[in-house]
């Protein structure tokens, strides 16, 4: 599942903060980032924990003391993490969601994106609308617009509030 987390991702982000300097790049990558990491295991594991996505904001906030604009730019990508357990339902399985609040064990099963089986193909669809519908009302059909967004991962302040 990859248009379910990058439409997803982008449509919460931009309805959520309406922000023309967040880095929707980082976002994307951030939601898909879980799934990349466990996905060799076969079932959820580290990045699909609470803990991994706090680590890793933390870490973020750590590393870029006294670089705020590094900082601001970076934070889309633990944002994104988040919005990957949110749109993957990763809750649903306390024990690995809340690890290792409830044991060691990270549980057993399979990816929840791998769980759903058919409606991954809805979900996939629904991705694909909202990338359809960001690419007509960002406009990123205009060379320009779309070379700003994929170089600073911004989109035009004009179109954007």
């Amino acid at each position: 599942m990859l248009l379910w987390f990058a439409g997803g991702s982008f449509l919460a982000v931009w309805l959520v903060f309406r922000d023309p300097a967040i880095d929707h790049r980082l976002v994307v990558a951030g939601a898909v980032l879980p799934d990349l990491v466990d996905l060799p295991s076969g079932g959820p594991w580290i990045a699909h924990t609470l803990l991994a996505s706090v680590v890793l904001l933390l870490g973020i906030m750590l590393a870029t003391r006294g670089r705020r604009l590094l900082r601001r730019q970076l934070l889309a990508l633990p944002i994104g993490t988040f919005l990957h357990l949110v749109l993957d339902g990763a809750w649903a399985d306390t024990e690995t969601f809340w690890w290792p609040a409830f044991g060691l064990d990270l549980g057993e099963g399979r990816l929840p994106s791998l769980e759903r089986g058919a409606l991954n193909v809805v979900l996939e669809l629904a991705g694909l609308a909202i990338l359809v519908w960001a690419w007509r009302r960002f406009r990123l059909g205009e060379p320009d617009r779309r070379r700003h967004l994929l170089r600073s991962g911004r989109l035009g302040r004009d179109l954007v509030g």
